[in-house]
């Protein structure tokens, strides 16, 4: 849903070919990023058949839902091949860690996504360090270890803080910072011993803490060269202030505090050019997003991780400010001709506030009632993306952790937060809780 005066200041003339006013764009996934994304190709193509699996309450009202869970690669291949969708969009990661982008290709099917060796930059993080180190991007220094007893022994003769790391997928859960040494050998026993995160964690890697600001720097690949998108930052912490524990992210904000055409440059020429270089030196052809998570040190900005997909809640804010069509740059990722223009962005500033279900990051309450939608919609520039939402006799009610993530455009930072919080405000159902302080660093 978006506000009914949103985007009243897009005076540019976009000239679509003749088959994209009857395109059929498949959407892999159910969460914010996804109906950000419908919303996207919607707002640039009003004309196109837009189809999500599964989908959410919000994008029912923009696309037609399927009833495919996002990891049922053989359920959404069977659909695919019967459906012919001009183009698949992959959101999350564990489908692209799946092969399903290479499965899609080998049928003839356009789709944005990594093939399943490149997507192991976000699958494995033992490999993502590899491939960083071999190309000589600042990272984090780290060990990684396929034995809990190996990996002990090194803790005990490294200080704290240290960082432990499940080395695959564990749903964003798998980083835990540790201040002391017991809480790292704790850590690595319920990794490795306890196995909290399943096969995620056979291997696990110990890095050094790294001190100062992060930021998300996402940017289009086609296999030979990288345009960035907007920056943004997000806000891991459950509460206000950075406190409580790590979620999926709590709300986002972009342009980052520290964008600037200097800043953009390195990263441009330090992270993602030289890693696009070592993994087509191994063979390995990047095509879709990448999005890297960094540290600005003291020493300068270095790689957190990698991330194969759009971020959540980061694409909240940066697709808003994206001036082209989604589909155009997506489309010229496949094809290998990438310009500097699909990366181009809206002076705006953009912030989302993320409305969470009362106990989150916890357990938490599933099937209640939203209102304020509608009201909250009206605001002039305001988006509301659905994350863990569901229709029930045709009324969204909660399905998820993070419900909403409440969005608004502002020429500058301070009034693009206040009209997300003024958004905020209109919405209610039980047990809704959200941070106060989104963005607040960037003020």
């Amino acid at each position: 849903m978006s506000g009914r005066n949103s985007f009243s200041r897009m005076p540019e003339i976009v000239i679509l070919r003749a088959r994209d006013f009857a395109m059929k764009i498949f959407i892999i996934g159910g969460g914010g990023r996804e109906h950000a994304l419908a919303w996207k190709i919607r707002l640039d193509d009003p004309g196109a058949a837009i189809f999500c699996a599964p989908g959410n309450a919000g994008t029912a009202a923009i696309a037609t839902n399927v009833s495919i869970q996002a990891e049922d690669v053989e359920g959404l291949m069977a659909w695919a091949e019967r459906e012919k969708p001009d183009l698949t969009v992959v959101g999350p990661e564990a489908p692209l860690c799946l092969g399903l982008a290479d499965r899609m290709q080998a049928e003839g099917l356009r789709v944005f996504g990594p093939a399943r060796d490149a997507a192991r930059l976000e699958g494995s993080k033992a490999f993502a360090k590899e491939i960083l180190q071999a190309a000589q991007v600042p990272t984090a220094a780290a060990e990684t270890f396929s034995d809990d007893g190996s990996a002990m022994d090194f803790v005990r003769s490294h200080p704290p803080p240290l960082v432990i790391k499940a080395d695959g997928l564990a749903a964003g859960k798998g980083v835990v910072i540790c201040k002391t040494r017991p809480e790292a050998e704790n850590a690595i026993r319920r990794v490795m011993t306890e196995k909290i995160f399943g096969s995620a964690g056979r291997q696990v890697l110990v890095e050094e803490f790294l001190e100062g600001e992060e930021v998300s720097a996402l940017a289009f690949v086609d296999g030979k060269s990288a345009v960035l998108l907007p920056t943004a930052r997000d806000h891991k912490r459950a509460f206000d202030g950075d406190l409580g524990p790590n979620t999926g992210g709590m709300g986002a904000y972009s342009p980052a505090p520290s964008e600037n055409r200097a800043f953009l440059a390195s990263v441009l020429k330090d992270v993602f050019e030289p890693t696009i270089r070592e993994l087509s030196r191994r063979g390995i052809c990047y095509r879709g997003v990448l999005y890297a998570g960094l540290m600005l040190t003291k020493s300068g900005p270095k790689v957190l991780e990698f991330n194969c997909r759009f971020g959540d809640p980061e694409t909240q804010t940066i697709l808003p400010r994206l001036q082209g069509r989604l589909i155009t740059a997506m489309e010229a990722c496949i094809d290998g001709k990438l310009r500097a223009e699909h990366g181009a962005c809206r002076a705006e500033s953009c912030a989302c506030v993320v409305m969470a279900a009362g106990g989150y990051p916890g357990s938490y309450r599933k099937g209640d009632v939203i209102s304020g939608l509608e009201a909250a919609a009206k605001l002039a520039d305001v988006m509301i993306f659905h994350a863990g939402t569901k229709l029930d006799n045709n009324r969204p009610v909660t399905a998820g952790g993070r419900v909403l993530g409440v969005t608004a455009l502002g020429e500058g930072l301070k009034t693009a937060v206040a009209r997300a919080y003024e958004a905020a405000a209109l919405i209610k159902f039980n047990g809704a809780h959200y941070r106060r302080d989104i963005a607040s660093s960037g003020l």
